[in-house]
């Protein structure tokens, strides 16, 4: 038992003391209820030292009255310094007066306040940053006598933010500063972001086109294919190859633009939106829209001028009126089986067009004689090859017409004339002529002969396949007359 004792002295008449009284006092159930709290406020105390996050109580006038551990790790001072700090000892002016409002309000709803960011000066000078959470205390009586709060330092993801903000800004001021554009659109195609040329060059607003669909500033015939080209490069994950955007500007005109997206995605990897760069082409493409239309003319023309030499030769020599065209149409047909690409395709056939233009060199008794050429007669149309080249030679053209007419005479085996060439030294252009030119021949009728017939000439073809003539344009030839039921018209 633990007891509290009391002794008084008892004295007689005289003054004398004679005895003492004394009584006993049980205080055992308070000492041991002193000692539980005792112990609480211990292991209490314990866990606020131990604890990461740092634990402060301050007076109402902002002075510390308790920290823990962490607050001093935090700010650099020891315990014994920081109590009775008051916070514009190490805080800003500008801090401080946010502080003080916090805190205000809190006094005045007693409510709790959370996430209060707060910037404060350490011992050796440098800043830190710290997130607030803080209530009010209050006495026995319910009267607010100070506050506490728990302080999570931030310090780092203040930093790291600050540096993104920084690379961020670096970054928009270079894409800003670019000349050539650059977008961002979401999944939907809305833009979200652009630079200054794509202002510049569309002629709209930052703000008209914030939030503007991509397809309201194209043209509609052009819709289907950004569309596709945004769809496959979602459905690949891969960057687009260049893309030739149409736009309408705000003044209504036309614009062109050759782009390459990406997509963008999230932090989880999924797909949130698609980025792009791009070049304005207009120039360029109105100057392409120019030159073919020069270029048509020039075609034309030039087609023209063909025409007025077939018609030349045919006005010589009116037994093989005709054989020009079909064989130039024959020529085509072979090497569009051959699968060759369309410009080389025209050029064959008007080379075949004009394949013969030599002859006009040559008398018109001896391209019209019934009989049988002496070899004098024979050596003067053997030249029209020659001749052609030289009528053709200095004629500006996209192909090798005058090779072409120079050579549809020679042979694989170099039995052919005006050079005896062979093999790889004859244009493909020209092996093919030589196979239309000599079905057509004997096929046709001529003034010294009738028509032998297409199955004389193709087993001619069949029969010097690889020796006279290139093997892969006779299997072209055999192949379309044979398989492919192609008919001289």
């Amino acid at each position: 038992m633990t007891g509290v004792v009391s002794i008084a002295p008892v004295f007689d008449d005289k003054g004398t003391c004679t005895h003492l009284v004394g009584s006993v006092h049980d205080i055992t159930e308070r000492k041991q209820m002193e000692d539980v709290i005792s112990q609480s406020e211990e292991r209490y105390r314990t866990i606020l030292d131990e604890m990461e996050n740092g634990y402060f109580e301050v007076d109402l006038a902002g002075s510390f009255t308790f920290v823990n551990d962490s607050i001093c790790k935090l700010m650099g001072y020891s315990r014994e310094e920081l109590i009775g700090m008051d916070n514009r000892q190490y805080q800003t002016e500008e801090t401080a007066k946010k502080i003080y409002q916090a805190f205000n309000k809190i006094y005045r709803t007693g409510e709790t306040a959370k996430a209060i960011e707060e910037e404060y000066i350490r011992k050796d000078g440098t800043i830190g940053f710290a997130e607030l959470s803080v209530s009010l205390v209050r006495d026995a009586e319910g009267k607010p006598i100070g506050f506490r709060g728990v302080s999570h330092d931030i310090t780092e993801r203040k930093r790291a933010e600050a540096a993104l903000r920084e690379s961020e800004e670096k970054y928009r001021t270079i894409l800003q500063d670019m000349d050539d554009v650059y977008f961002e659109v979401d999944i939907k195609g809305n833009i979200t972001f652009v630079n200054s040329s794509s202002c510049k060059m569309s002629g709209y607003s930052e703000e008209e086109l914030t939030g503007t669909s991509f397809k309201k500033i194209s043209i509609p015939d052009g819709i289907e294919k950004i569309v596709q080209y945004f769809g496959e490069i979602f459905l690949t994950g891969k960057t687009g190859k260049p893309f030739l955007w149409n736009l309408v500007k705000k003044n209504r005109e036309q614009g062109f633009f050759e782009l390459v997206a990406s997509l963008i995605r999230d932090k989880q990897g999924k797909p949130i939106g698609f980025r792009g760069i791009g070049r304005d082409v207009t120039e360029r493409k109105l100057a392409e829209e120019v030159l073919q239309q020069a270029l048509a003319s020039l075609r034309k023309a030039f087609g023209t001028t063909i025409q007025v030499m077939v018609s030349a030769v045919e006005m010589r020599d009116p037994y093989t009126s005709g054989h020009q065209t079909r064989s130039a149409d024959i020529a085509r047909a072979i090497a569009t089986e051959m699968g060759l690409p369309r410009d080389k395709i025209d050029g064959i056939r008007l080379a075949g067009s004009i394949h013969d233009i030599g002859k006009l060199s040559v008398p018109a008794e001896i391209l019209a004689k019934p009989t049988k050429l002496t070899d004098l007669e024979f050596s003067l149309i053997k030249e029209h090859p020659q001749v052609g080249y030289e009528m053709l030679k200095d004629v500006e053209s996209p192909w090798p017409l005058a090779q072409i007419v120079y050579q549809h005479h020679e042979r694989m085996n170099g039995s052919g004339y005006p050079r005896n060439l062979k093999g790889d030294e004859i244009l493909l252009e020209a092996r093919i002529m030589a196979v239309a030119d000599v079905v057509e021949a004997m096929a046709s009728h001529r003034p010294y002969r009738p028509g032998l017939g297409i199955e004389a000439a193709l087993e001619e073809i069949e029969k010097n396949r690889g020796i006279l003539y290139d093997a892969a344009v006779a299997d072209a030839c055999l192949r379309l007359f044979r398989e492919k039921n192609y008919q001289i018209r």
